[in-house]
């Protein structure tokens, strides 16, 4: 884990662009890895880094490397469930049994509603403040090593 972990760390080192932009698509990336948009988040965090013109191979890395990485998203996911339900609705969440669902449950709005909407609202307040602090702290470990080059 360690050994694929500093390959990728590599990766995103060698990519021949600005720092700003790596970063940013870094940032774009790990955003994205906190939302409850399970199948489309590398889509969406590659579409986005493509509109604001920054890295879209470092925005499919950090989406990727935070949904490997985060083995607890499972209780993170619950926890946004439960902060976007009390921001939305002033009140406690009710339980939710997901094996009491079937199907036809999931391709309807009510369940979108209910769990999907209030997962995607209390993500934001763990995403945006992530997606800052990664911005930053990329932009700094880029500069520093592109500093510490030797200029041919």
């Amino acid at each position: 884990m360690k050994e694929w972990l500093a390959r990728h760390h590599m990766t995103l080192m060698a990519i021949n662009d600005t720092p700003h932009s790596i970063a940013l698509g870094s940032a774009i990336g790990i955003f994205f890895g906190f939302t409850p948009l399970y199948s489309v988040k590398t889509l969406l965090s590659i579409a986005l880094a493509w509109i604001f013109r920054c890295n879209k191979v470092a925005a499919a890395i950090a989406v990727t490397l935070h949904d490997v990485l985060i083995f607890a998203m499972p209780a993170i996911y619950l926890a946004e469930y439960r902060l976007g339900y009390r921001v939305l609705h002033h009140t406690a969440p009710h339980r939710i049994r997901f094996g009491h669902l079937g199907l036809r449950d999931y391709l309807d709005w009510h369940l979108f509603l209910r769990v999907v909407w209030p997962a995607l609202v209390g993500s934001l307040f763990l995403a945006v403040p992530s997606g800052v602090i990664v911005y930053a702290v990329m932009r700094m470990l880029l500069r520093r090593a592109r500093a510490a080059e030797p200029k041919p």
